[in-house]
């Protein structure tokens, strides 16, 4: 009996030592400050229907930086510019990884694609890819004629709806998808046939649903049957299935047509990439579709809600929607067209955008991250593992940084440095840093091209009976936030 009473004695001291160690380090580990948890859940209960509001009221209360258990995963949230310059700018590197979402992995070809996948020599190679090759400034630059056509395509939409109530929304909506089908694929699906086929738009909006918001099962990830019971995975399964049909029709008919064609777009770049092949890391086909899909993300949701929430915030506010109007009619004169050349003097006018993404940032907590080792952030102590949320949301309105944060006003980006291309940290509705979106070349002159020519060609009103109070401004929450309700207005036509 000896034996086995050693052998037990020594496991219980073994198991003994092992938890004083353990807690020793859980007592030298200082974390963030955390709210009360519930058992299993944590605080997943505190994150309510817009958790970018959630998580602001309670950076109030426990500071700006703040520790929350999320089911079974450990998250930091950081709230204020200074703290997402320390963790995006000094610990870049150690916060460029992404955590492994449910959705991502069925949608985006087990997350290879730029925007979702992990840090490493494959994310190297296609974000290498993305700058050097789709969104270089000179590609960028090729597609001006396609935005001015489908900016004029919008004006002509829009005055076919007079004198009537016109749907900006639906406006707004088509012009950001037939831009990006064109600069993408080389073809226009706002019409019959293919779009018709395919149910494009029903494609885009499904994924656009699946793909947002906060999913239960992220944050049990041992636990990926719940998507099963939730019917969340037949969701996924059936529209990843839709798209890859319509990605090999659209690979196909451009490997067809590989040496009939005089202005390459985004497929082109990528087949012809691919068949050189000289890549550390060779890009699939599969690869291909998921920078493809990625192209959804970056050129229709994001430009779609930032012209949308700056034509809202102009109704709401005629003042600025005045001052902007007379500066574009200003510099463009009797022209009816403005040209991409017009847009450098429009300072006022690019004001209102950088007001836009700083009360509605597209992505309002930003693509979540999450960390490779060990980092030290305001004196807090986090481990490798932990999933970041940047609340670009409420940096926005962080008083610290902006006066009268809640109020609209472009005056305020009149003669300031601030910018929004991810070295002024006040403001960063594209991130910062390695993990920043590649596609603000695209977006810049997308949205800017656009608003500018609404303000010249049209005055705009609310409807009879509707007033700037009356105006809903609800957000739906998801990884890109639009409005709840659909921006109606009566638009009419300054040139007879």
């Amino acid at each position: 009996m000896a034996l086995p009473l050693l052998i037990f004695s020594s496991l219980f001291l073994a198991l003994l030592l092992k938890l004083l160690l353990k807690h020793k380090d859980n007592r030298n580990e200082k974390l963030p400050p955390c709210p009360p948890k519930l058992p299993i859940i944590g605080n997943l209960h505190l994150l309510g229907n817009m958790p970018q509001e959630s998580l602001h009221n309670l950076a109030k209360k426990y500071g700006p930086i703040m520790f929350l258990q999320l089911g079974q995963v450990p998250t930091v949230v950081i709230s204020s510019a200074r703290l997402a310059k320390e963790a995006m700018k000094n610990y870049d590197l150690a916060l460029a990884s992404r955590p492994q979402i449910f959705s991502a992995k069925h949608l985006f070809y087990n997350c290879t694609d730029i925007v979702f996948s992990p840090y490493g020599a494959y994310w190297r190679n296609i974000r290498k890819i993305c700058i050097l090759e789709l969104l270089s400034a000179k590609r960028v630059q090729s597609f001006s004629f396609i935005r001015e056509e489908e900016v004029a395509h919008l004006v002509q939409r829009i005055t076919e709806s007079c004198p009537g109530t016109t749907n900006l929304t639906n406006m707004l909506n088509l012009y950001a998808n037939n831009l990006l089908c064109r600069v993408a694929f080389g073809k226009d699906f706002s019409q019959g046939g293919d779009n018709v086929r395919h149910n494009f738009q029903k494609l885009l909006e499904d994924y656009q649903i699946l793909l947002g918001g906060f999913t239960i099962g992220d944050f049990f990830p041992s636990m990926e049957f719940m998507h099963k019971l939730t019917g969340m995975e037949s969701r996924l399964i059936d529209t990843f299935r839709r798209f890859d049909q319509f990605f090999d029709e659209i690979l196909d008919e451009h490997r067809n047509l590989e040496n009939k064609k005089d202005h390459k777009d985004l497929v082109d770049v990528l087949l012809e990439i691919q068949r050189k092949q000289d890549l550390e890391t060779p890009l699939t086909t599969d690869n291909i579709k998921a920078i493809i899909l990625d192209m959804f993300a970056a050129g229709t949701d994001t430009n779609f809600i930032t012209l949308e929430w700056a034509m809202t915030e102009l109704m709401v506010n005629p003042n600025v929607l005045r001052r902007a109007q007379a500066e574009v009619r200003s510099i463009v004169g009797e022209k009816r067209s403005i040209s991409e050349n017009d847009l450098p003097q429009l300072h006022y006018m690019k004001a209102v955008v950088k007001e836009t993404f700083r009360l509605h940032p597209p992505a309002p907590v930003l693509v979540p991250r999450e960390s490779m080792e060990d980092v030290t952030i305001d004196g807090y102590n986090i481990p490798a593992k932990t999933r970041f949320f940047i609340n670009a949301w409420a940096i926005g309105r962080d008083p610290e940084s902006w006066e009268n944060p809640y109020k609209f006003e472009p005056e305020r980006f009149m003669n300031c440095h601030i910018d929004y291309k991810g070295q002024d940290f006040e403001l960063i509705p594209f991130g910062a840093g390695r993990r920043s979106c590649p596609a603000i070349t695209f977006s810049t002159p997308t949205v800017e091209l656009a608003l500018a020519q609404l303000l010249h060609s049209f005055d705009w009103e609310l409807p009879p009976g509707v007033e700037a109070k009356d105006l809903d401004m609800k957000e739906v929450f998801g990884i890109t936030m639009h409005r709840i309700s659909p921006l109606m207005v009566v638009a009419k036509p300054h040139f007879s």
